[in-house]
């Protein structure tokens, strides 16, 4: 912009052109507020480090193994012993006892159902002279259950298949004395009906028993 010049009127005063390099001041800041931190200088990228090859463990050879025989010794061998199993003898025995009981008890009901009951007189061996049909069958129930126990722990002991054993031993015995009574009297009735007395303790005695031998028997032993 020209402004007159006032030593010489008419004629405008030339520009006043500031140099370029000239740059207002920058704004004060404002009291309290902290100083600008100085620019930080761009960090250079550091280099991942190089992977390191994984050096092979040495091989380590085998040592040489040493007879523990020298050659041509005889080497001892130890006996194979076969294991034979055990029984948990006072458990068993137990179980036994409980049989014969159910065993009596099941000829006493045999007796009120077809004595007293049906009115039908049993046929029994009296070898023991009870003079009594109830008291001549409890105690041949209690003494057959006590002899199968008998026979079922020294199965166990002795032979491979105990319970196979035992089950064919009981049920011929049971039949045997199931039909013997047929050869004691002419009377068919009462005849049948003392054997279907004697059938139901012989089962109870095998069911029993054989539950008895599941429960007490224990796992082979060697020895």
């Amino acid at each position: 912009m020209s402004v007159p010049d006032p030593a010489h009127p008419g004629e405008p005063t030339p520009p006043v052109r500031r140099p370029a390099s000239a740059v207002p001041p920058a704004p004060a800041p404002p009291a309290g507020t902290p100083p600008p931190a100085p620019p930080t200088a761009a960090m250079a990228p550091v280099p991942a480090p190089a992977p390191v090859a994984a050096t092979p463990p040495p091989v380590v050879a085998p040592a040489t193994a040493q007879p523990l025989y020298p050659a041509g010794a005889a080497v001892p061998v130890a006996p194979v012993v076969a294991a034979r199993p055990t029984l948990d003898a006072g458990r068993f025995w137990a179980g036994v006892a409980a049989t014969a009981v159910v065993a009596a008890l099941v000829a006493v009901v045999g007796v009120v159902v077809f004595q007293e009951i049906l009115g039908i007189d049993l046929v029994v061996g009296d070898l023991f002279a009870t003079g009594s049909t109830t008291t001549a069958l409890v105690v041949g129930a209690v003494l057959a259950a006590v002899a199968a126990g008998a026979v079922l722990h020294l199965l166990v002991l002795t032979t491979p298949r105990p319970r196979a054993f035992f089950g064919w031993i009981v049920g011929l015995g049971t039949l045997v004395v199931a039909l013997l009574p047929l050869t004691w009297t002419q009377d068919v009735t009462a005849a049948v009906a003392t054997g279907i007395v004697h059938l139901v303790v012989g089962i109870a005695v095998w069911s029993l028993l054989s539950g008895v031998l599941t429960w007490t028997r224990r796992p082979a032993v060697l020895g």
